[in-house]
């Protein structure tokens, strides 16, 4: 990979999570990032559950260098929902991991989120790849950090169908008030949804491409792709599965492989049956101004080159 010069500072906001954990290791290792901090809430599972998760995966890939914190238990106002049907009991793949070693940050995810971006020179992009109420929440406490986001790139939506209902996407399904916050913030927002679904799919030759890496990172991404595809085939009845949350971090270091379309976005919250949905204006017809720009399309092939590249710095066992 080339050598980067200007390093991009993000915060990764995850809820791990099989694909989360995927997210975290390219996130950590890729020469592009300057990653300040991983930031957890609930989502996948609980909380307690996904911030475990989140220091296990730092502990087991030695990523010891970058703050973990635990921030919301639960969305701001609706009855919490939580994936243990995809992501295992454990929330990551029923996986065995040594002893943690990393240990917790000391502060709410949401305050040091507010610290990070006051002290910062505007220059931030916000990672998310689970349910946003950490953002939403660091948003109504302290709304001067609004303009010091950059941009903010999310995991969740779907301008199509859902997957935990048939309107809603997951993600925004979790806190649809967390949602909206966000989609109404005024800061550029690039929506990664379910459209990837059929198009990054870990296929057998995905599979034994990885596989065949001799490290501890490609060992630990077969073991989370193999539960979570084994997860998707009894749910949704995929004989592959799709890979969602890195496709945010693949974004950042190589956004031309996506195809996306500027739409306004409106996250539902009245509609008992389209709760959560993500409203998206492919048209135009409303003719309200853009607040999204929403990926539709991407290059597989490109985007599982960077997945090997990135886990192949992890060098060898």
């Amino acid at each position: 990979m080339d050598r980067i010069t200007n390093k991009l500072p993000i915060i990764l906001d995850s809820d791990p999570g099989c694909d989360d954990a995927v997210a975290i290791m390219l996130a950590a290792k890729h020469p592009l990032f300057n990653l300040q901090v991983i930031t957890v809430t609930a989502g996948n599972h609980i909380l307690e559950k996904t911030t475990q998760n989140a220091l296990k995966v730092c502990s087991y890939l030695g990523i010891d260098n970058v703050p973990v914190a635990a921030g919301m238990s639960g969305p701001i106002i609706r009855r919490q929902v939580i994936a243990d049907h995809i992501h295992g009991e454990n929330g990551l793949g029923n996986i065995d991991f040594d002893e943690i070693r990393i240990r917790l940050d000391h502060r709410h995810a949401v305050t040091l989120i507010i610290e990070i971006l006051l002290e910062s020179n505007g220059d931030i992009t916000f990672v998310a790849t689970g349910p946003l109420s950490n953002l939403a929440m660091a948003m109504r406490l302290e709304p001067k950090i609004i303009p010091k986001i950059k941009q903010i790139v999310l995991i969740g939506g779907s301008y199509q169908l859902g997957n935990i209902t048939p309107a809603a996407e997951f993600n925004m399904y979790a806190d649809p008030e967390a949602a909206h916050i966000i989609f109404t913030c005024g800061r550029p927002i690039v929506m990664i949804g379910l459209s990837i679904t059929e198009k990054v799919l870990f296929k057998k030759e995905v599979a034994a491409r990885i596989g065949s890496i001799d490290n501890k990172a490609a060992t630990l991404f077969t073991k989370v792709m193999d539960f979570y595809t084994k997860s998707n085939k009894r749910i949704f009845g995929h004989e592959v599965s799709p890979l969602y949350d890195p496709a945010a971090i693949v974004y950042l270091i190589n956004p031309s492989i996506f195809t996306t379309k500027l739409m306004h976005v409106e996250i539902e919250l009245k509609s008992e049956q389209s709760y959560g949905r993500t409203n998206c204006d492919f048209y135009g017809l409303l003719n309200k101004p853009a607040n999204a720009e929403v990926v539709t399309d991407l290059d597989s092939e490109r985007f599982w080159e960077i997945i090997d590249k990135t886990i192949r710095l992890y060098g060898r066992t």
